[in-house]
């Protein structure tokens, strides 16, 4: 499956919605998605799974791009 992964890059700042940064990650489940971006020091704010819809709308975008982790 692919995530959406909503996240800010540091994790000790406070969040700003402006600054929230999006990455799609290929995993069996939320956990793996979690395990894989554990040392990466982000503040992940959402994992959101793609369904065949989402998925389709979101490969559209010219930033969509799978991260291989």
């Amino acid at each position: 499956m692919i995530y959406k992964v909503l996240y800010q890059e540091l994790a000790k700042e406070v969040p700003v919605r402006e600054r929230t940064q999006a990455m799609y990650v290929e995993a069996e489940t939320e956990r793996r998605v979690r395990e894989k971006l554990a040392n990466k020091g982000f503040n992940i704010e959402y994992i959101q799974v793609l369904n065949e819809d989402h998925l389709a709308y979101e490969q559209q975008s010219e930033d969509y791009k799978v991260e291989n982790l």
